[in-house]
């Protein structure tokens, strides 16, 4: 019986692509080039930032970031706020939360992260931060801990992302129920591995209600 659903960020909850088309427009590099670059990544298993290394090689990401929060204090840069969230988002985890579960949100995140999805008051009972805990999926003790502020057993949580390698399979090792959507470079393609065997797959969120909490 699950009592939690715990919800990943990026392409779970968060539609990314505002986020890849103003680093396309920051790196001076078309939109769909990024895009295909980070697509592409996804597809042979290597880390999204050869995706940068790819279009600029030599890149300093992190010299980047801080002359682009310099370049523009005001905008939002890689950051997202709530025009960036799914539209299922909102009605799913409330009807989650009104047939009794509980619900967070647990996900590789940055610090800042954490403040922008506080301010969309989401119908959520935590929310949190790989930054805060300074674990990163998929360390087993990332899931350790989303189950110590669950507070319930680790087959009474269902994790949901769009993920096999950083959600599914560390979700189903720790015990957990994992849930794999299909949206996002990564969500298409993980669904048509066989790990997926390892939960559920799901295309929006508000099919979860009725998988997890029938009425």
């Amino acid at each position: 019986m699950i009592k939690a659903v715990v919800f990943d960020v990026g392409e779970t909850l968060i539609d990314e692509t505002r986020i890849w088309s103003r680093w396309a427009d920051r790196l001076g590099v078309p939109r769909f080039a990024l895009m295909g670059a980070i697509g592409g990544m996804a597809a042979t298993g290597r880390p999204l930032t050869d995706a940068f290394e790819l279009l600029r090689p030599g890149i300093d990401l992190d010299a980047e970031q801080e002359a682009w929060a310099l370049a523009e204090p005001d905008s939002l840069r890689n950051n997202f706020d709530a025009d960036d969230l799914y539209p299922d988002v909102v009605p799913a985890l409330g009807e989650l939360r009104s047939r009794g579960l509980q619900v967070i949100i647990a996900g590789n995140q940055p610090p800042q992260a954490k403040s922008a999805l506080e301010k969309m008051e989401l119908p959520v009972d935590g929310i949190y931060t790989s930054a805060e805990w300074e674990l990163e999926k998929p360390d087993p003790e990332f899931f350790a801990k989303v189950a110590e502020v669950a507070g319930v057993k680790f087959r009474e949580i269902c994790y949901v992302g769009d993920r096999v390698d950083n959600d599914v399979l560390p979700a189903a090792a720790a015990g957990m129920v994992p849930t794999l959507i299909r949206r996002g470079p990564w969500g298409y393609l993980h669904s048509e591995l066989p790990q997926t065997s390892y939960g559920i797959v799901i295309d929006t969120l508000t099919q979860l209600p009725d998988v997890l909490a029938p009425r």
